[in-house]
């Protein structure tokens, strides 16, 4: 039976794994990934038993604006609609409800996103990338 969680306690290397199945994940590192966790405001995960198949995550201030991010579900479980119930359990989690608007930053799976009713802004936006071997003073 596949359960959904909020608990952050997650194992790291369970995490690790599913990370390993999505290109822009790969190369995480395990310090790295507790002290993400530990900085993230919400955190929906799937399990079957104590195997972690599904994951995704929110960074937000709880009235205004919400980032979703590293929404992953296990090769062995897609299309079973876990990424879906993901989704809808973070868009109708209620310290969510004030959230006027989430963002999503992909360029992949839109067609999936679309269908939770995500649009496609044409909007200028802007980012500022931390070089690993620069560093600001």
């Amino acid at each position: 039976m596949i359960t959904f969680s909020q608990r952050k306690d997650i194992d790291l290397a369970q995490l690790l794994e599913l990370y390993r199945h999505a290109p822009w994940a790969t190369g995480r590192a395990t310090e790295d990934v507790q002290q993400m966790l530990a900085h993230t405001d919400l955190v929906l995960s799937a399990w079957d038993g104590d195997r972690l198949i599904g994951f995704g995550r929110v960074l937000t201030d709880y009235v205004y604006r919400a980032s979703i991010w590293d929404v992953v579900v296990d090769p062995d479980y897609q299309g079973l609609d876990i990424g879906t119930q993901i989704m809808q359990h973070i868009l109708q989690h209620p310290d969510l409800k004030q959230v006027e608007l989430f963002w999503l930053c992909t360029r992949d799976k839109q067609s999936f996103y679309e269908k939770l009713g995500f649009t496609d802004k044409e909007q200028t936006g802007m980012v500022w990338a931390r070089s690993k071997q620069a560093h600001l003073e």
